[in-house]
């Protein structure tokens, strides 16, 4: 079953987690049925923080946040869950109610997405988000931190990707976040609202659902090796990306909600600083699959590729470790062995409540670990 993973923790970052458990301080996090959300409510109620959930499980999972309160019951008594949606602003105004600190995770995630419904997109990543600012703002809230994304930077020639950079955003979802970006550097010049936002980098962990449609690529590629479906490798799979594994997020998180206010304002790009070719990632998801069954029939495919996505594309967190001290605790590898450990239990566990049939490899697989 998944633990949270004891790293050794940054001294800044620790003393930060120190002065939370001494000084607890009352958040919401928006979209916290999400992969992201569940995973700041699980290290927020460690910390021994209060912690008011708001979702409307459009995309997130109510076995998410049954996964974190069935393991952390005694914390679960910090926690209140409003159903409702980012979109209706009364019902944003109700969670803001007595908040310290808002996560603002909720999002409809993933460019093909939006390509095909732009309206909705916007209507909940700009429409919605500015309810939260609005809601955040009313209620006194002190700081509101955000979710942005790497997919700003778009077709920008200039690497490794940094925060100064020029957004060239592809899709209605990159677009959605450049706005999310300039109306929050509006919410605090003009209102007073303290604002951070966090341009994601493929982030990865624990809860992420290896059989969405639009799964990211390691929940796909560790569904597909168990199931014994072939991944899907773009161009010749030399490129590189920098992915991050959710505790480094969830620091993130953490450091933009308590930084100085002079760090707010600003957007900082959330990854580790380390490439990894997609050769390279699927060796090692390979391998570690490799663990829990003797054999893998199924070769990758390589698949022709857009030329963007056969460039590797670096990106640099010089903004993030000088302004907000944040240090990523955890590289690829250090995530992917937690990450396919939790897969495995969550397979096993939604077997069992009959909320999914497995493939008969993977039924095999879950067999054999118990």
């Amino acid at each position: 079953m998944h633990r949270p993973s004891s790293p050794v923790i940054p001294a800044h970052y620790a003393r930060v987690l120190d002065d939370l458990r001494e000084r607890p301080r009352v958040w919401l996090i928006t979209g916290v049925a999400g992969f992201i959300g569940s995973n700041l409510l699980e290290h927020l109620l460690v910390l021994r923080q209060r912690v008011v959930g708001l979702d409307n499980f459009a995309t997130g999972h109510q076995t998410n946040l049954d996964d974190v309160l069935s393991r952390y019951p005694d914390a679960a008594r910090s926690f209140r869950l409003i159903e409702g949606d980012i979109c209706d602003l009364e019902t944003c105004r109700l969670a803001c109610e007595g908040v310290d600190i808002v996560l603002h995770e909720a999002a409809l995630r993933s460019a093909p997405r939006s390509m095909k419904d732009p309206a909705t997109t916007n209507g909940v990543n700009v429409s919605g988000f500015l309810n939260m600012l609005i809601a955040a703002r009313d209620a006194g809230v002190r700081r509101l931190v955000y979710a942005s994304s790497s997919t700003v930077y778009g077709d920008d020639p200039i690497l490794p990707h940094r925060e100064d950079g020029a957004m060239q955003p592809l899709s209605p979802y990159a677009a959605s976040k450049c706005a999310d970006e300039l109306y929050a550097g509006v919410f605090q010049r003009a209102f007073g609202l303290e604002v951070v936002g966090l341009r994601y980098f493929n982030v990865f962990g624990p809860r992420q659902d290896p059989f969405s449609e639009y799964a990211g690529v390691i929940p796909r590629w560790i569904g597909n090796l168990l199931r014994d479906a072939p991944c899907r490798i773009p161009g010749d799979g030399d490129a590189g990306r920098d992915f991050c594994y959710v505790a480094n997020a969830v620091q993130a998180n953490i450091l933009a909600a308590t930084a100085p206010s002079d760090a707010t304002n600003e957007v900082y790009n959330v990854a580790c600083g380390e490439l990894t070719t997609f050769n390279e990632l699927y060796r090692m998801i390979r391998l570690g699959v490799a663990g829990f069954t003797a054999t893998i029939a199924a070769d990758p495919i390589f698949e022709p590729a857009d030329p963007r996505s056969e460039r590797s594309t670096p990106v640099s967190i010089d903004k993030a470790t000088e302004q907000l001290e944040y240090e990523p605790t955890h590289m690829v590898s250090d995530g992917l062995g937690e990450v396919l450990a939790w897969h495995i239990a969550s397979g096993r566990t939604l077997v069992r409540a009959g909320l999914r049939e497995p493939a008969e490899r993977e039924l095999a697989v879950l067999k054999a670990v118990g």
